[in-house]
């Protein structure tokens, strides 16, 4: 029996190894063949490429402007990450601890909210920013992700804060805090994790995003990087070699964030989904 668990053992291993390589296969060959020009993608044979080059990263990262595409995606990433920590964590707290009539209709609008699709609302959205000014400038994605990102992080700070006793905040009551004060010093250090799975998908959702960001922002100088990568594709013509060479560089950032912050993720996963 000793002996079949040990083969069940590495035929798991091995099942996983392979659907995991089945999986990745399109990302390794993205990289493996941004290190070659676009004549000779075209002309290879095999997908495993022959000879290695890296003009296109120099290129790229030369005479292109990407690198402020990047940039602009940090920009939007982040400013959407942070309003939506400061106002998720509120409305979260507020769900948590206050289980009164409003709150239970605020609560049942969130899941309505979430299941709203933003595309149908877009075009309205589109002609506000216009008459506001907020088309070409990065406050405009900022808003949008904000508010499609809300109804989910709302949802997960109030599993994250369900999971705090309320003893302590009842303790720091009597000893003269505020109720804010209690939630800046008590609850929220508490709930530390919960905000970095918050912020981490918060993060992906907005660096990520292509269509809303593609409506709204349309010059060079406030692009962000998800856009920037289809300035490769033209009508009559693709660089592939650049195209890869971007996609790949695009694709650093969200993969250092999974190697080192993917237990926090699955920990925001699972308490969102258990406490919710």
């Amino acid at each position: 029996m000793r002996g079949l668990s040990v083969w069940q053992d590495w035929v798991l291993r091995l099942l996983t190894i392979a659907l995991a390589l089945v999986v990745a296969a399109p990302i390794i060959l993205i990289v493996l063949n941004s290190f070659q020009t676009t004549q000779q993608i075209l002309k290879s044979q095999t997908f495993i490429p022959q000879d290695l080059t890296l003009s296109n990263y120099s290129e790229l990262l030369l005479n292109t402007p990407f690198l402020r595409y990047l940039s602009n995606s940090v920009v939007v990433a982040v400013g959407s990450t942070i309003a939506t920590l400061v106002v998720a964590s509120l409305a979260g707290y507020a769900l948590s601890r206050f289980r009164s009539a409003p709150m239970r209709a605020y609560s049942q609008l969130l899941l309505m909210v979430q299941m709203f699709p933003i595309i149908m609302a877009l075009i309205p959205l589109f002609i506000v920013f216009r008459n506001l000014g907020l088309l070409n400038h990065p406050a405009g994605p900022i808003v949008i992700y904000t508010l499609v990102h809300l109804p989910f992080a709302t949802w997960m700070f109030r599993a994250f804060f369900d999971t705090v006793p309320r003893e302590l905040e009842e303790a720091a009551l009597v000893d003269g805090s505020s109720r804010f004060g209690a939630f800046i010093r008590i609850v929220l250090p508490l709930a530390g994790p919960g905000m970095v799975s918050v912020a981490i998908f918060s993060t992906l959702f907005a660096y990520n995003e292509f269509f809303i960001a593609s409506v709204l922002l349309r010059d060079d100088d406030v692009m962000t990087a998800p856009v920037g990568v289809q300035r490769f594709m033209q009508q009559f013509q693709t660089d592939w070699g650049m195209l890869l060479a971007a996609a790949t560089v695009t694709m650093v950032p969200v993969f250092l964030i999974f190697m080192f912050l993917q237990k926090y993720m699955t920990y925001g996963g699972i308490a969102g989904g258990v406490k919710g």
